[in-house]
């Protein structure tokens, strides 16, 4: 998060306190009917003076003083829009997302021309994994700033995550538009091609990408997925290998090349990755799947007991994780000879 110098802040904060005042008349005069038409001028002067503290904390990173500070000025004055829009920082900083966004959003309902607050609003849903939620907001920011990048692209990535495929590249396309130097926009245009199933279009779209940012894993690894469904298992493995050279623990990297390995016939190569992939990210139940499968190919071809242990075990711990694989059931019922773990 951006902090201004100290000596800036406190003359910005000069500055709020006037600019304050005067919002605060303009929250009183659209305050609807019926409602508090918010705090008197002596309470609005409390609430800056609290404002400014809170500021001040906020650029020493003393988040919790801060947020008790905000929190007595928007009891004095609710309709204080700045220090809704601080608390989400600050809230923020101390990683307490579902207060910041609500924080954010209160600061948008009260002045929803706050482009800065919109986008905000959309950062910290997203990370709560409110991805409809994170739309609404970049939405909103978007028809505020009709030529801005970061909206259009955020935009972008919540319709791909969202399954609207349309609106994601309609998106993403004016996110290339506003910025043809940027790789994000050709990524997210990527991921759409693919899921559509046009992996030609798709790896085009990959291969711009590395132009623009050069041939790294979070390009490489998606391409190469994308050569693995196309059945091109040879370039698919050499991407990968590419991809964990400079990034070793990628765990989707290590899975995506124990099924080149396997497509490939070389089990144990398959078996060596798809180990490094489980005990990166133990929660992978793709992985563990694969492992198991190539456990299983193995014990078959060598009469191996042991193994086929080893294969069935993983088996299990996949269906614990992700219970809704009705394929794996049935081979796990099959090759255990009995009855697999519920779904």
């Amino acid at each position: 998060m951006y902090k201004p110098p100290r000596t800036m802040s406190l003359f910005i904060a000069a500055v709020l306190a006037a600019v304050t005042f005067l919002s605060g008349c303009a929250a009183d005069l659209k305050a609807p009917v019926g409602k508090s038409q918010g705090a008197s001028i002596d309470q609005q002067r409390r609430a800056v003076s609290l404002y400014v503290d809170a500021a001040m904390l906020n650029d020493l990173e003393e988040y919790e003083k801060a947020a008790q500070k905000l929190d007595a000025a928007l009891q004095i004055d609710p309709l204080f829009v700045l220090a809704w829009s601080l608390k989400g920082e600050v809230c923020e900083a101390l990683g307490l997302y579902s207060e910041s966004a609500d924080a954010y959003e209160q600061a948008t309902n009260l002045d929803p021309w706050s482009f800065k607050d919109f986008m905000n609003l959309g950062r910290t849903a997203q990370k709560l994994g409110q991805v409809a939620r994170a739309a609404r907001a970049y939405g909103a920011a978007c028809q505020l700033e009709s030529g801005d990048y970061d909206c259009h692209v955020s935009m972008a990535r919540c319709y791909r995550d969202l399954g609207d495929q349309d609106s994601a590249l309609t998106f993403a396309e004016k996110a290339r538009q506003i910025n043809a130097d940027k790789a994000e926009p050709e990524l997210i245009i990527g991921d759409i091609l693919e899921a559509r199933g046009d992996h030609t279009g798709a790896q085009a779209a990959y291969g711009r990408a590395a132009e623009l940012e050069g041939h790294q894993p979070r390009i490489t690894v998606p391409m190469a997925a994308s050569h693995l469904r196309a059945g091109n298992f040879e370039v698919a493995k050499e991407m990968l290998l590419a991809a964990l050279e400079r990034e070793p623990t990628n765990a989707m990297a290590h899975q995506y090349l124990g099924y080149a390995w396997l497509k490939l016939k070389d089990v144990d190569q398959a078996i060596a990755s798809y180990e490094l992939a489980s005990q990166i990210e133990p929660g992978d139940w793709m992985a563990r799947k694969g492992l198991g499968v190539a456990y299983i190919l193995k014990a078959t071809q060598g009469q191996d007991e042991a193994l086929r242990t080893k294969g069935l075990s993983q088996w299990r711990r996949s269906l614990e994780i992700n219970p809704q694989q009705p394929e794996l059931h049935a081979l796990y019922e099959r090759y255990a000879g009995h009855q697999a773990v519920s779904p």
